[in-house]
Order: structure tokens, then C-alpha cells, then sequence
């Protein structure tokens, strides 16, 4: 985690002896990929402060997890007053949340990439670009610029269930309202989920709080519009097998898969209604994001530079414009700014699967090559 340390004007050479207790007030939490003067003037403040010639500059200090004290005792006594420039590699995660820890933030990096196998998409709801960014999702707009983001990125219909369609099955088909799965409102294989398992490759969908697997009626938390597999009767004994419960960060099936190294090729998470935007905060979402995402990249999968990470919102509020995060291995600050459409996902979904496009996805803009991916 990326922390800047400032002094204030009392900061003099009898000071710097006395020990450590005066930094402490003074510490600044800046979210991920941003230093402090960046973040306060995407808020609108401009933020200067002016020091004298005895004053101390900025001290940088990395810490992870259990090493904070020794970390920052050391860290103080080793550069004194003066100034230590921080690593692009170690920039910030964002700033701790109440009750949360520096490590629960951590992303690490990843050992040699080989070329990217895995994919996860992970579905949030019903916003467009400028409620999420910069202040509605703070954690995912620091993962946005620390990896990539489109800044174009659009919908393809209203309401849910079309874009979830297009995503994953390469079509809107009749741009159905949202409709359970069934007469009249399914339709015809494959999905991506079918042309990976028809390649022999793996495919899974993660539904938070879903009562049973492939379940094709709404439950509680759980809206079965936002899981598509459910509407490819073809493919209905893999969705039994493959469409499964999420579970937690501490049990069940994506934290087993996670920790095992066995993420599928292409892999589908979505949050419940209360955790994607959809019938609770974008405060909410972000912070569901800020649990998992340490998880998620803490695996063989993302450590051997095999895995990528989608965050993508299904539709937009007043805009057509929806967020569009990649979180993946070689890549940093990318900006793509070209108009794209989920298509392009499915476009990318199937190039990890070493396919063909999948229906209209065959038409689609290039999402590799903008981003810099490396695939296998």
C-alpha cells in the first residue's frame, strides 16, 4: 500500500530526533494508482502546502500486512527526514477502509506471464461511467488506473438481461425484457460457456447467494435475469454442473477454485442484488470488490500470470457509457479510448479460448491489442 507521510511546519532537526510520534497525525491514505495531489484534484480541490527551507519533504513508506510497525519504524529510522520515491510496482491500493487493513488491499504481482488462459467477468449493475468514477467506487476506480479502463465502453440494450446475453452468448436475440428462463425466453447454443467446453477447456459461472445450481427463478438476493447460462436449454446439464453457488471469501466454490489454481478458462461472478449496484450502494459494490479482488489475485492462476479480470457494469442510468475495468498481468495505466461495446468482450472472451467470435461478436473492435494483452 502506497502512503505519503507529511510533515508539518513544526517538522526541524530536534524533531526528527525526538522519534516518531509527531508523523503519526500527519498520515495521508491515498487510493490505488494516484498520488495525493492527483486525487485531490480529481476531486475538485486543489491542494497545496507551502514549507520552509527546514521544513521535511514527503516520505513515501510501503508496508504490507503484519509488517506495518516494524515496517514504519524502520522505514523512519533508515531515511530520517528525507525523501524516499516510491515504485511503480508498489503504488497504492486505496485507501483502508474502517476496520480493514492495508493487506486486504494488496494485489500482488504476478511471477514470469506466460500468456493469458483464464478469464473472470464480473458483472455489476445499472450505472453509467460518471456516477461510478471517480467518487461513487473509489477502490475500483484505483484498480481502473492502475491497470486499465475504456473510457467508451457501451451497453447494448435495456434492460439487463440483453446485455447479459450479448456478453455471453454473442447476441442481444429479441432484446427480451427480463424474463425467467423459459418458453419464450430462451435460447439456441452455444454459449461462450459451450464453445470453451466444446474445446475441451473449462467454464464456470460464480452467482452469489443463488439457492441451488443453474437455478432459473429469482431468490432473495439472487436474480436469475443476471445469469445467462440458465437461458441455454442446450446446454442445461453443464449449467447444472458448471453454474454454481459463489460461496464466501473464506468457503466454497470460487475461493476453493482460487486457492487450487483451477479457475476456469472463462468464468462468470456475479455478486448478489445487494453487492452490484443493483438494489444496494455503489458504496456497497465497491466495498464487495475491495473483500474479493485480494482473494481473487491471491492464487496460482493470477500469480503465474495466466489469469485476467473483468469488471464491467451491464447497462447504463442516464448514459448508454458503462464502466469497463481490465485487471490483468503487463498491464499498467493503460487508457483505451476507442468506442467499444460489450461484443469486444465476448470478442476477448473467445480469443483466450482459442475460438472463433461467437454471432455478432465476430464484428466486434479488437479489446487485446489496445490494452496490451499478452495472449497464450
Amino acid at each position: 500500500m502506497h502512503v505519503r507521510l507529511k510533515r508539518d511546519t513544526r517538522c526541524n532537526a530536534s524533531a526528527r530526533s525526538a522519534g516518531i510520534l509527531g508523523w503519526v497525525p500527519n498520515l495521508k491514505l491515498v487510493p490505488l494508482g494516484l498520488t495525493a495531489e492527483e486525487w485531490l484534484t480529481l476531486r475538485g480541490r486543489k491542494h497545496r502546502q507551502k514549507t520552509s527551507s527546514a521544513n521535511c519533504p514527503s516520505l513515501a513508506i510501503h508496508w504490507r500486512g503484519w509488517l506495518i510497525g516494524v515496517g514504519l519504524v524502520s522505514c523512519l529510522l533508515a531515511v530520517g527526514c528525507g525523501s524516499a520515491a516510491a515504485p511503480n510496482s508498489a503504488r497504492a491500493t486505496g485507501a483502508v477502509p474502517a476496520g480493514g487493513s492495508p493487506s486486504s488491499l494488496y494485489v500482488p504481482a504476478t511471477t514470469a506471464p506466460g500468456g493469458l488462459r483464464k478469464i473472470l467477468v464480473i458483472m455489476e449493475e445499472n450505472h453509467d461511467v460518471g456516477e461510478v468514477f471517480p467518487d461513487g467506487m473509489p477502490y475500483l476506480w484505483g484498480l481502473a488506473r492502475k491497470f486499465g479502463y475504456a473510457t467508451a465502453w457501451s451497453d447494448v440494450g435495456h434492460p439487463s438481461l440483453p446485455n447479459y446475453l450479448a456478453i455471453f452468448g454473442g447476441s442481444a436475440f429479441n432484446d427480451p425484457q427480463d424474463c425467467m428462463p423459459g418458453p419464450g425466453c430462451t435460447y439456441p447454443g452455444p454459449s461462450v460457456f459451450g464453445q470453451a467446453l466444446a474445446r475441451g477447456e473449462t467454464a464456470r459461472a460464480y452467482e452469489e447467494s443463488m439457492p441451488q445450481p443453474c437455478d432459473q427463478a429469482d431468490s432473495g438476493n439472487y436474480d436469475a435475469n443476471h445469469n445467462p447460462w440458465a437461458y441455454f436449454p442446450g446446454e442445461a446439464p453443464s449449467c447444472r454442473s458448471g453454474d454454481v453457488a459463489a460461496g464466501t471469501p473464506a468457503a466454497g466454490a470460487l475461493v476453493s477454485d482460487v486457492r487450487g489454481g483451477t479457475l476456469p478458462t472463462v468464468g462468470l461472478i456475479t455478486p448478489n442484488l445487494l453487492h452490484d449496484g443493483h438494489n444496494g450502494t455503489l458504496a456497497e459494490a465497491d466495498a464487495w470488490l475491495r473483500t474479493w479482488i485480494p482473494v481473487l489475485t491471491s492464487g496460482p492462476d493470477w500469480r503465474a500470470g495466466r489469469l485476467a479480470i473483468v469488471v464491467v457494469f451491464d447497462e447504463g442510468d442516464a448514459t448508454e457509457q458503462v464502466p469497463f475495468v481490465l485487471i490483468a498481468p503487463g498491464v499498467s495505466a493503460a487508457v483505451v479510448r476507442k468506442p467499444l461495446n460489450h461484443y469486444a468482450l465476448t470478442r476477448l472472451v473467445d480469443e483466450i479460448i482459442g475460438t472463433r467470435p461467437l454471432r455478432h461478436a465476430g464484428g466486434a473492435a479488437d479489446v487485446a491489442a489496445p490494452f496490451g494483452l499478452r495472449l497464450r
